[in-house]
């Protein structure tokens, strides 16, 4: 074990200035990656420090948020304190086996004495991988994402997603592919709101977040 060890340890400290796009070259090393330019952190990797939501499903373990489900009978929701309109988002996530059902609202808000939010979600989950999903208001699919191309990407590994909303254009990315080009009709819908990380009600699941960043848009 010393002998694998030690080689492992030198090559971390070689390349440890090197961005390798979030790959690792040793497994105990966490992952990193590179902030861009004009882009800030909203998860700081260590605590929920900006954050709001129940703590005894949502935790911080090795610079990711985790969503650990028991199994619960309604939604639950971790929340920014902090409202965005016009901006872009980008992260990594990835779902315990590829299974279960989680998502990220955005221009959402949560429902007064309610365990609900209300507002667009860029959706997670068996069947609904890359959509675009309209959480308690219209309660439906507003965007499918192709099948062709959500069958190109690993279930079981951790995924990038990007979320740009600027005006009533929302676009959703799962790694290099665009699963959703959506335009709001309705313009009484509002363009504002809180960023979420959900964790499904049903059976259990664990869904974790990690390189949480928002590059705002005036």
């Amino acid at each position: 074990m010393a002998r694998l060890l030690l080689p492992c340890l030198l090559v971390a400290a070689l390349f440890s200035t090197i961005n390798f796009g979030g790959e690792n070259l040793c497994a105990n090393e966490p992952a990193k990656f590179q902030l861009e330019e004009g882009f800030e952190l909203l998860f700081n990797g260590t605590d929920l420090a900006g954050w709001e939501g129940d703590t005894s499903l949502w935790k911080v373990k090795e610079g990711a948020i985790v969503g650990d489900s028991p199994g619960i009978r309604k939604n639950n929701f971790l929340a920014t304190t902090q409202r965005y309109e016009n901006f872009e988002l980008r992260l990594q996530f990835r779902l315990r086996e590829g299974t279960g059902n989680s998502g990220i609202q955005f221009r959402s808000e949560r429902i007064p004495d309610n365990h609900e939010m209300i507002g667009y979600q860029a959706d997670i989950g068996e069947q609904y991988w890359g959509c675009l999903y309209d959480e308690s208001r219209r309660r439906k699919i507003l965007a499918q994402a192709p099948p062709e191309l959500v069958e190109e990407i690993d279930k079981s590994d951790w995924i990038n997603y990007t979320i740009r909303a600027k005006e009533g254009r929302i676009t959703l990315k799962m790694n290099d592919f665009t699963t959703v080009n959506y335009t709001e009709p309705d313009p009484e819908i509002p363009r504002t709101g809180l960023i979420a990380l959900q964790v499904h009600s049903g059976g259990p699941l664990k869904v974790e977040f990690r390189h949480i960043r928002i590059k705002v848009f005036d």
